[in-house]
């Protein structure tokens, strides 16, 4: 299954001549979704070359603008470009007072709807589902109400082993009911157990986007098991008294929560504008988890 994360943005407060601020396009077998649309996110939606209209659902961890900047132009050039489809905004509470103001103020008008979802609490919350995914929103540890992500497949239909739809002459139907655990029953009543005309499908893929947060082990439920997990990492070790009291993550704190998460694969990400390179700060994680690479603007990951 296509299971991608695009990188539009990977800076934190400030933009950078490398690097924008905060945001994501995932895509799950062509659906996709975006998460955080920091300034300039339009912009390099159309550098991957992604389909701006093909974007309906949109995920913003919290209300601080180096993750929202972006999402009043990507609005508006959505109107410009004649789109009708409805965009469906999951945010903390107060992102559509924030957008309906600016709107007015602006005189800008749209062309299609906005269905807002916005989130509030300390629990976990489904947002979102379909038939290719589910996404999950929950708590981050930050100045204000902030929210990570769980991005994952739906779980797949059981395989058919080799050659049992010849040998038992199986109509689509049979295949269906038998790949979504039945038995097989023979003209003659016998039974045929599921677990002989079956085998497991491939383990579903998940990815995890925590942004602007301390690591705690409060984050573990969320993101255990992650064939990739974004994290903060504005900052590296030297700066951890910084980063604690801005409430962000460190090199060592991302690499913490990768290797407490039993994660495959960590990916940094948010980084001050301060590193010209950041070649160092992965190098550092390294030390604790070595499968760790730098999120880079422009550039597609698989999960």
């Amino acid at each position: 299954m296509d299971f991608t994360v695009t990188v539009l943005g990977s800076s934190a407060a400030l933009p950078t001549a490398m690097r924008q601020c905060s945001a994501q396009v995932v895509n799950i077998e062509g659906f996709k979704m975006l998460i955080d649309c920091g300034e300039g996110a339009q912009n390099q939606i159309r550098r991957c070359r992604i389909k701006m209209q093909s974007i309906s659902h949109i995920f913003i961890s919290h209300l601080h603008g180096d993750h929202l900047f972006g999402l009043p132009g990507l609005l508006s050039s959505m109107h410009l470009c004649t789109r009708v489809e409805p965009v469906n905004i999951y945010a903390p509470k107060g992102i559509r007072q924030l957008l309906d103001n600016l709107l007015v103020d602006t005189g800008t008008s749209l062309g299609y709807d906005i269905n807002y979802f916005e989130m509030e609490g300390n629990d976990p919350m489904v947002l979102f589902e379909n038939n290719k995914c589910k996404v999950t929103a929950f708590p981050l540890i930050h100045s204000v109400p902030t929210f990570g992500f769980l991005v994952e497949e739906q779980p797949q239909l059981l395989n058919l082993k080799r050659g049992v739809k010849d040998e038992y002459n199986l109509a689509f139907d049979d295949m269906m009911r038998i790949k979504s655990g039945a038995d097989y029953a023979l003209p003659d009543g016998t039974v045929v157990p599921n677990a002989m005309l079956t085998k497991p499908p491939k383990p579903i893929k998940k990815y995890a986007y925590c942004c602007d947060t301390l690591y705690s082990d409060t984050l573990l439920p969320y993101i255990k098991d992650v064939d990739l997990l974004c994290f903060d990492c504005t900052f590296d070790k030297s700066l951890t008294a910084i980063a604690e009291e801005k409430l962000h993550g460190t090199t060592l704190s991302a690499a913490t929560a990768a290797i407490s998460a039993n994660a495959k694969r960590l990916m940094l990400t948010h980084f001050s504008a301060r590193y010209s390179e950041v070649d160092s700060l992965v190098m550092e994680a390294q030390t604790i988890f070595p499968n760790t690479i730098a999120a880079c603007d422009g550039m597609r990951y698989e999960v």
